[in-house]
This record gives structure tokens, C-alpha cells and sequence, in this order.
């Protein structure tokens, strides 16, 4: 790992995912999560402080130095915070654990989002619940194309995120349907701003 990746990125990404709309989506989101919680992609933490007081966090996110950030808001805030320092493709937890899951601007950057989501289904109770919010493909062609030319160098800056997934399509690829979404511009940038809010759960 170089010097930009471990000490400049994570810096830069604690900071972009704090823009007004993006803490809004937080807010309105994470305060759903209940009894056992998997967040995928925890990162530095932003959405701890916004969980209930009485829900247990599992959070997973490969990066060591995010988890830094992650630790000291969960110590602030008095939320149980479990921390597991790897990917989301390979989630060590059994079956059937978690009443929800929680992924916030994360499927853009895994390198295999959809074994990670496969790792989602297998660890939610049957009734459980994938709470998400996502950015990605935009529905105009001209920002579409826009957002193909620049994937590849955003990608590189970015930490691996990627401007063009669809993570609608790949979380009913992978065997959830949905409660409720919504998809809509926030503040920015439209190639980087799209997002993806909704519930799902296990069909």
C-alpha cells in the first residue's frame, strides 16, 4: 500500500462522505437498522452516532486506517461496535446472524459486489432487512457517457469506487426484492451523485 492510500485517501474520504446530502440520506436511513446489525463498508464511522442506542454493530470494512476514525465515534457515541478488518466477500460470521444489513456508498468500491451481497443473504436472518444507499449509473444517457469516459481515472483517485455501477439491478440480482426505493440526484456533480435509497429483503 502506498503513502496515498494509506494516509492521504482515507483523510480524503472521511471528508467527501460528510456533503449535506449525503449526511441527510444517513439520517434518514441508518436510524432503521435494528437488533443485530451487519455494516458493510463501515469505513470511518459516520453512520454510528445515528444508530439506535440499543442495536449491536458488526462492522466490516478492509480498511485499518478508516477503522481508526470508525473506533473513536463509536466510543463517543456508546454504541457496541464489533470490528472486522477485511473485505465483504468473505464475511466470518454464521448463517442467519443479523436482523440487518446496512451498506452505505460501498457496492461502488467492493471489488466483488455481488459475492458480497451473496455473503449479505447468507448471514440475514430470513426476515431480516438490507438497509442501503448507493450511488451510481445516472438515468441520462449524456451523463451515462460521461460517467464511462471517467471511470476509469475516478476509480484509480478514488479508492476503487466506481461511477457506473447499478446497484438496484445487482441487489435484485442477488436474490432480495424490494420495500421501498428511491433514486435521485443530491447536490454535486452528476456523474458522482445519483443515489440508490431503499429496504430491501430476501425473496
Amino acid at each position: 500500500m502506498g503513502f496515498y492510500e494509506k494516509y492521504l485517501l482515507p483523510k480524503l474520504l472521511n471528508a467527501a462522505m460528510k456533503s449535506p446530502g449525503m449526511s441527510y440520506l444517513r439520517k434518514k436511513q441508518i436510524p432503521l437498522a435494528s437488533g443485530k446489525v451487519l455494516e458493510i463498508g463501515i469505513g470511518s464511522g459516520l453512520n454510528i452516532p445515528l444508530y439506535q442506542k440499543d442495536v449491536q454493530v458488526t462492522g466490516v470494512d478492509p480498511s485499518e486506517e478508516l477503522q481508526t476514525y470508525a473506533r473513536a465515534l463509536a466510543a463517543d457515541a456508546d454504541i457496541d461496535v464489533e470490528f472486522i478488518a477485511k473485505g465483504a466477500e468473505d464475511i466470518p460470521v454464521a448463517d442467519n446472524t443479523f436482523d440487518s444489513a446496512v451498506v452505505t456508498w460501498s457496492l461502488c468500491t467492493i471489488p466483488d459486489p455481488m459475492r458480497a451481497l451473496s455473503e449479505i443473504r447468507r448471514v440475514l436472518k430470513p426476515e431480516g432487512r438490507l438497509l442501503f444507499v448507493e450511488h451510481g449509473e445516472a438515468p441520462e444517457p449524456e451523463v451515462v457517457k460521461w460517467q464511462k469516459r471517467i471511470d476509469p481515472i475516478w476509480s484509480v483517485i478514488a479508492g476503487g469506487c466506481h461511477l457506473n455501477r447499478k446497484p438496484d439491478q445487482m441487489i435484485v440480482d442477488a436474490g432480495f426484492r424490494f420495500d421501498e426505493i428511491e433514486r435521485r440526484y443530491i447536490e454535486g456533480p452528476k456523474i458522482a451523485t445519483f443515489n440508490y435509497r431503499g429496504i430491501a429483503r430476501l425473496i
